[in-house]
């Protein structure tokens, strides 16, 4: 007769849920099932499809950055929309600062601005006041809330514009939104109630935890809390993850849970173990976590620590984002087959196991596709790591 995990069970099950070593184990387990020939819903191409989707990822990287020095896949590169680099702008505003506060006033940006990062439809614009340039989709999101940073509007402090703290997250509705990205009923931006109600849960989670984000509520406060009150030269990107995942799961809306605990971007899989059978005593299997935007958000602070300073380390521990781009590159270079056609033209929710499946395999896959990018470019995992190679790279090359 089974019995129901301890709580010390449950705990241990989401910190390995947590760790991105588990996404590539779960992901990999993925890969070798369709490898196998077990999945109704895909099969893999041959191996040149692989060299075919590479040599497209080298040409476009080579495209887009001819002399090879290539930045990180990041929220940054959307404030650089339009040839106007606004990060400079930002930080002649921030020169009155110490290191510690510009990287926690960037962070706080950051977090903000990527988790205001979901489809806004084909018919959003945003007008950039200062440039008079339009923008749409991603890169208008990412400069109204940049612009709107800069004027205060997520900080209760009038005296410190610059920063983001949860008392005023939580202060903002919907209302508040709509006049910040610009909507009008002949602008409508798609989703702008969720967006409000997540930058709220945002703020309630801030202002609970007064220990890793202080007094002011700051997510900003992470810059102290890796790296010990600025004591620490370095800082492991699994360890930004974790703390974002520990410190901010419960914003998730997700049904996936593990006891009490929300687990965020993870969902069942029935060929998601670690040794190929169901370890009945390990309450994570049968999960495979992908945490997409919280590894885009954590691929979005390296540079504001090392801006400030911190050198990131074990860069390459986090994954690929297994998203539309990366994932529609593999379908369009047949790495990815579909069994039937027709799947790709049908709708599906997040936790259906052709998404999740799909989702794995571009994990697994970007990761082979990587390997073959940096020695058709003459360059090593330290030279050119997995943020570098979505950048250059796999997500301009995708769909």
């Amino acid at each position: 007769m089974s019995t129901a995990p301890t709580l010390q069970a449950l705990g241990a099950a989401v910190d390995k849920l947590r760790d991105p070593k588990t996404i590539r184990t779960r992901c990999g387990a993925i890969r070798a099932h369709v490898a196998a020939d077990r999945s109704e819903w895909f099969a893999l191409g041959s191996e040149d499809r692989l060299t075919a989707a590479a040599e497209r990822v080298v040409r476009v990287t080579r495209e887009r950055y001819p002399s090879l020095a290539i930045p990180y896949h990041s929220r940054w590169r959307h404030f650089e929309v339009g040839g106007v680099d606004r990060n400079l702008e930002l930080s002649r505003a921030l020169a009155r600062f110490d290191r510690a506060e510009q990287a926690r006033c960037r962070i706080d940006l950051a977090v903000v601005s990527v988790l205001l990062d979901a489809g806004a439809g084909a018919s959003w614009r945003y007008v950039e006041a200062e440039s008079g340039r339009t923008f749409a989709r991603s890169e208008g999101l990412a400069v109204a809330s940049l612009r709107a940073f800069e004027r205060g509007l997520f900080s209760s402090d009038q005296t410190r514009p610059l920063q983001v703290d949860g008392r005023a997250l939580q202060a903002i509705d919907t209302s508040a939104l709509a006049q910040l990205f610009q909507v009008s009923d002949n602008n409508p931006l798609v989703g702008i109630e969720g967006r409000a109600a997540l930058l709220q849960r945002l703020g309630a989670a801030l202002v609970a935890r007064p220990r890793a984000f202080g007094t002011a509520a700051r997510p900003g406060f992470l810059f102290d809390l890796l790296t010990r009150n600025g004591t620490q030269s370095e800082v492991a990107a699994a360890l930004i993850l974790r703390a974002l995942l520990e410190h901010g799961s419960s914003i998730w809306l997700t049904p996936s849970r593990l006891g009490d605990e929300p687990l965020g971007d993870a969902w069942r899989h029935a060929a998601a173990h670690d040794r190929g059978v169901i370890d009945a005593a390990d309450p994570s299997e049968g999960w495979v976590p992908f945490h997409k935007l919280s590894q885009w958000l954590a691929y979005s602070l390296f540079e504001p620590f090392e801006w400030a300073g911190v050198t990131v380390i074990e860069r390459d521990a986090l994954t690929a984002l297994p998203e539309y781009r990366n994932g529609g590159l593999l379908l369009d270079t047949g790495v990815i087959v579909a069994r039937d056609p027709a799947l790709v033209r049908k709708t599906w929710q997040a936790g259906d196991a052709p998404i999740v499946e799909w989702r794995a395999l571009t994990v697994a896959l970007i990761d082979e596709l990587a390997v073959r990018v940096r020695a058709a470019l003459g360059r090593d995992p330290t030279q050119m790591p997995l943020a570098c190679v979505l950048e250059g790279g796999t997500w301009a090359a995708g769909r």
